[in-house]
């Protein structure tokens, strides 16, 4: 895990210089963003109850769990106070459509990070530093394409933020097409 981190973290960092992003700040969320990872699933489920998370998905795929229950914890155990760095955080596994330029870094840097080896990453790592949207857009729509393969949980938000990026590009009139989904 932590080598995934630092490969987020130097992603980040790499994506936030290229869109205008205070490296820093992306810095510190790359290497913190998987914080809920170091915990049980069953002190996850602790902490989740304890703030009144009502989201039913998150307790039945344990993928998810740690985003934002890792938020919370931040803030708590290490006294993480950015909103923003805590919104990176909670919704780096879902996406989100209201999310920052901060979170869209580190959802996609958590993609593209040179530790993954998924389908598609290839050509979402060379669209990240020319198209975030593009980019975004495709690394979700993998993502969709692998868990519903798998017949696991598809979370509502990662459908709101595809939808979201498809109603941007096309108000902007970008090009929706440009990467292979198999």
């Amino acid at each position: 895990m932590f080598q995934h981190c630092l490969g987020v973290k130097d992603t980040a960092v790499r994506l936030a210089q290229v869109y205008g992003l205070d490296p820093v700040k992306a810095e510190l969320t790359g290497i913190i963003h998987d914080y809920g990872k170091l915990f049980s699933h069953n002190e996850l489920i602790q902490v989740a109850r304890s703030q009144g998370m009502d989201d039913p998905l998150i307790y039945r795929e344990p993928a998810l769990l740690h985003a934002p229950v890792g938020a919370v914890l931040l803030k708590d155990d290490l006294g993480v106070e950015d909103p923003e760095i805590l919104e990176a955080v909670r919704v780096h596994t879902t996406g989100s459509p209201e999310m920052s330029l901060l979170a869209r870094i580190i959802y996609l840097a958590d993609y593209i990070e040179p530790g993954r080896d998924c389908p598609g990453v290839e050509t979402i790592r060379q669209l990240a530093y020319l198209d975030l949207q593009g980019a975004l857009l495709a690394a979700v729509d993998f993502t969709i394409h692998y868990i519903m393969e798998r017949k696991r949980l598809l979370h509502p938000s990662s459908i709101a933020f595809r939808n979201s990026l498809v109603l941007s590009m096309r108000n902007y009139g970008q090009e929706l097409s440009g990467y292979e989904t198999k």
